[in-house]
């Protein structure tokens, strides 16, 4: 029997192929009358295509969503309102993630299975964090498949990746801040010591602007990577006043710069290693992080001020408004730390 016009045809193929019928629907002509032809698929038999061109005129767009391939989930997703809710080095980390599983780009996600995903983590060639990045983009993608109603496994939940190493964060002693302060003077040497009495991570210091800094009342705000610890206020320790002063009027856009301008990571490690080869020393600007948390807990501050000075998650902090009074008790806090 004729199927109804524009409800689409199953026509089969030349050749001894696998799947020889090709379900295909009619979209408009060409400038010669010609038919232009939508494939919504190829199946094995007549009847699987009829099956399928039934469905596809019942809700066109489950055919659509069941054809939709690894590449075009992830610029939808890259397009959504879910990617709003990363930060900036999530996103790049996942961007980064999505070169390792070229080899499964075109496939279509539905057909995506647990051994495809983890092949990809295994065969990236790469250590544990890009291996979590492979992992993770595989579970945004899960959920996003699963908000846009696609009938998926949720495969990534049996993905594995190497696990983070155990790390061996040494704090600096007592001498080494000595030593530091006794060479204040040496090229960077400030920015170390800045980061150890305010507990910023290597970006949230590389990102703090001029305009957030705030010589008068004695604060700098800044931070990023998590809810907590975007926007947060700490204080200038009196120790360090004079070196962010200092660095302050040298009017570059950010407070510690060079021509004018900020810096990235990659510019300030070569500042660092050059500061630990000279003082012989051996730690990462994180320790400087890990050594302000242990100088603060050694001081016995409260807890409070102590996960917003650190931009973690606190049960007792509430919502995140800066009254003089918070500020105060920072301040009070920060200031306990007396090496």
């Amino acid at each position: 029997m004729r199927n109804p016009n524009g409800y689409g045809t199953v026509a089969k193929l030349s050749g001894n192929r696998r799947k020889p019928f090709v379900v295909r629907k009619t979209i408009g002509f060409n400038h010669k009358g010609h038919p232009i032809y939508k494939t919504l698929g190829y199946y094995a038999t007549r009847e699987a295509g009829m099956i399928a061109l039934a469905l596809y005129n019942k809700d066109p767009y489950d055919i659509d969503k069941a054809r939709i391939t690894m590449l075009e989930l992830y610029e939808k997703f890259l397009q959504s309102s879910m990617i709003n809710k990363l930060g900036k080095s999530s996103i790049s980390s996942l961007k980064s993630a999505f070169k390792h599983c070229e080899n499964i780009h075109g496939m279509r996600y539905k057909e995506i299975k647990a051994y495809h995903m983890q092949d990809c983590i295994d065969n990236c060639g790469k250590g544990y964090s890009t291996q979590g990045s492979i992992k993770t983009l595989f579970k945004h993608l899960d959920r996003f498949a699963l908000a846009l109603d696609i009938d998926i496994k949720n495969f990534s939940l049996l993905t594995t990746a190497e696990s983070v190493p155990e790390t061996s964060k040494r704090p600096f002693t007592d001498e080494e801040v000595a030593l530091l302060w006794a060479n204040k003077d040496f090229p960077w040497v400030d920015s170390v010591l800045v980061f150890l009495y305010s507990g910023w991570r290597i970006s949230e210091l590389l990102g703090l602007r001029l305009e957030n800094v705030d010589l008068e009342i004695g604060t700098m705000q800044g931070g990023v990577k998590t809810k907590s610890g975007k926007g947060r206020i700490v204080p200038i320790h009196s120790k360090i006043f004079p070196l962010v002063k200092s660095r302050y009027e040298e009017g570059h856009t950010h407070l510690f710069g060079v021509n004018g301008k900020g810096i990235v990571s990659s510019t300030y490690y070569k500042f660092w290693n050059e500061i630990m080869d000279k003082l012989e020393m051996n730690h990462t600007p994180h320790e400087c992080r890990h050594t302000f948390r242990s100088w603060l807990d050694t001081a016995e501050a409260n807890k409070v001020a102590v996960d917003r000075l650190m931009g973690h998650v606190s049960t007792s902090t509430g919502e995140r408004v800066y009254t003089h009074k918070s500020i105060e008790e920072l301040k009070a806090a920060i200031e306990l730390i007396k090496v």
